[in-house]
């Protein structure tokens, strides 16, 4: 059996022994890591380690490439070359740490119940001369357009991933809603839960007390309106909990155009596209190399006919990226 003795990079970041390990020897199982850490096959710098130890640069880890059965093994995807082209096209900006795309409304991000291609299935595409393949660094509602951070290396995802967790990943979305909020400027702290039904699941907003709830936080302004039913709305997400400004918007009474989802009362216009108003539209965040960047994706065909149709300024497209020191 080869025994492998590899150095870690920089570029490998604060990853886990086992992620890493697999990244060496894609099919190799969780499993065989544990066995392998327990009997004291894989050491770190010559010393028995856990599958969950975080690894450092420089460290050297010792491993031995454990034959696969590749028949039993799991099959990578196949990648559809439509929409690995496509994906090359959506990207706005781009450096030797991440990407950034301008993702279309009605593409999935990752895999679940009936979907067969999403983003997260074809990464490979933008993987280029690189070792590693580029990973998802948070996600978007399938109809919801705009900006989706990609990293290109585990340093770089470790480093984006903790600025989304963090207040210094500023995030700003774009909606128009049916109805114009009141007051035009304010903050919605009201929890969200999931709650599965027969027929898939929902989510609803909570009260405080409710210990499966998760504390959501929404800040917005109303940037114009048409009378006193479409409004265009920034949103300031504080937090990142999934449909949280679907949810919040429609809970203030002013649901999301297009939303079928949430917005009960009218969710679709005579004159306007049936798809959703939601688009992600900057990120002002700090760049793992330092300084920071800031990211801002032009809107969509769809989102760009409503503003047209209600006299909203369409912002000029020129100013789609730019960074900051």
């Amino acid at each position: 059996m080869k025994i492998l003795h590899i150095s870690i990079l920089k570029e490998d970041g604060d990853v886990r022994l086992d992620r890493w390990i697999k990244r060496q020897n894609p099919n190799i199982t969780q499993g065989i890591i544990q066995k392998l850490c327990r009997t004291g096959q894989i050491r770190v710098d010559g010393k028995r380690v856990q599958a969950a130890t975080h690894l450092k640069e420089g460290e050297i880890v010792r491993f031995p490439m454990v034959e696969i059965d590749h028949e039993k093994a799991k099959q990578p995807q196949q990648i559809d070359p439509k929409l690995a082209k496509q994906l090359k096209e959506w990207i706005i900006y781009q450096d030797d740490d991440l990407f950034v795309i301008n993702k279309p409304s009605g593409i999935a991000v990752q895999g679940g119940s009936n979907v067969t291609n999403h983003i997260d299935g074809i990464l490979e595409a933008l993987q280029f001369d690189s070792k590693y393949r580029p990973s998802l660094v948070h996600r978007l509602d399938k109809d919801t357009s705009g900006l989706l951070l990609i990293a290109r290396h585990p340093a770089a995802a470790a480093k984006l991933a903790a600025a989304f967790r963090s207040r210094d990943m500023k995030k700003v979305y774009w909606a128009i809603t049916t109805r114009r909020p009141s007051p035009l400027s304010g903050r919605i702290d009201l929890p969200l839960l999931k709650v599965e039904y027969q027929n898939g699941s929902h989510i609803e907003a909570a009260d405080a007390k409710n210990k499966e709830a998760q504390r959501a936080i929404t800040e917005y302004e109303v940037k114009d309106f048409a009378a006193r039913k479409l409004a265009l709305v920034e949103l300031y997400p504080l937090t990142g909990r999934m449909h949280q400004l679907r949810v919040h918007c429609a809970e203030m009474k002013a649901p999301i155009l297009g939303d079928k989802k949430y917005n009960k009362e009218m969710p679709y216009m005579d004159g306007f596209s049936q798809k959703l108003h939601l688009h992600a539209r900057q990120l002002d965040m700090p760049h793992p190399s330092g300084g920071r960047l800031l990211v801002e994706a032009p809107l969509p065909q769809h989102m760009k006919e409503t503003f047209e149709h209600l006299g909203f300024v369409v912002p000029s497209e020129k100013s789609a990226v730019r960074t900051k020191k």
